[in-house]
């Protein structure tokens, strides 16, 4: 008995960790190694090619520690944030609620929220410079027909970043719409139809029931957001340009990390950027799972 207890054991091993080797791997191969080789390089001052690096030190963090452009990117990334990440909550809840209930054409209003967030940063870029140009876009062409000014969406550095936010929203609000709406059809009707023999209203029932039981979903939502949002490259970097007047009110920390490795050849100021949004990250993770436990109600 207990050689076949060992075998159904080992058996049970070996097949729990076949199932999960190619997340592993991929998870090594894609992220664990790539941060290691960039804490090794952000010590060096890296050569051409990857070749003739030359040890600094703590140089390039020291650099960091005095270069305003880091820290107006990293308050530009938290600003981000903190724009981006309720606006998407709020709005993908209330469209699921929405698309929840018995409406005519539902599937085909899931499908329309759905279609932004398969569609390429290429082609929303250019669909939203076209919707924010000064001179022939729609949203300008539609506040002078009601006798406003023009408004420089892209270069103005008061608005710029709100303007990049209102894509970024837009663009992954339909996709978040889809997990809590998945989070609400699992919550027994039971709940409802007894809660409304007790006179609760319909407010009430969204505050006291449907929020609490779906608040896994809006977790996972509000997790990867903010994560998302931390890691914001393409649609500033296709939106704005470094000789933009608002390039300092919108620059992220990818997008500088970017810049420095890619256009200014310095990878080893670069994986010292990309160091410090992990150390970011890694904050905000651990505050993310010490809410957890007060934040989410499991059924």
């Amino acid at each position: 008995m207990h050689r076949k207890h060992t075998k159904a054991k080992i058996n049970e091993w070996f097949w729990g960790w076949f199932m999960i080797a190619p997340m592993m791997i991929g998870l090594m191969v894609l992220n664990i190694i790539p941060a290691f080789q960039t804490l090794y390089l952000s010590f060096f001052k890296v050569g051409a090619f990857g070749r003739g690096n030359i040890f600094v030190g703590f140089d390039n963090y020291m650099k960091m520690i005095h270069d305003d452009q880091v820290w107006y990117a990293v308050g530009n990334t938290i600003k981000y944030t903190l724009i981006v990440v309720p606006a998407i909550i709020v709005l993908s809840m209330i469209i699921a609620v929405l698309l929840n209930n018995k409406l005519r054409g539902k599937h085909i209003y899931r499908t329309i929220y759905f279609i932004p967030a398969v569609a390429t940063p290429a082609a929303v870029a250019m669909v939203w410079r076209w919707l924010y140009n000064n001179y022939f876009g729609v949203i300008n062409v539609f506040i002078k027909k009601i006798g406003l000014q023009s408004v420089d969406w892209v270069n103005d550095p008061k608005i710029a970043l709100f303007s990049v936010a209102i894509i970024g929203i837009w663009s992954i609000v339909g996709y978040n719409m889809v997990i809590i709406l998945a989070g609400l059809q699992v919550i027994p009707n039971d709940y409802y139809e007894a809660s409304s023999i007790d006179g609760a209203s319909p407010v009430c029932q969204f505050f006291r029931i449907t929020v609490p039981l779906v608040s896994p979903a809006i977790f996972f939502v509000m997790i990867t957001s903010i994560f998302q949002s931390m890691q914001v490259f393409d649609i500033i970097y296709m939106m704005i340009d470094v000789t933009s007047p608002a390039y300092d009110k919108t620059v992220s920390l990818v997008y500088l990390f970017y810049n420095n490795s890619f256009k200014y050849m310095n990878q080893g100021y670069g994986s010292v950027i990309v160091m410090l949004l992990i150390v970011i990250v890694m904050v905000v993770t651990v505050i993310l799972v010490k809410m957890q436990r007060k934040l989410v109600n499991y059924m």
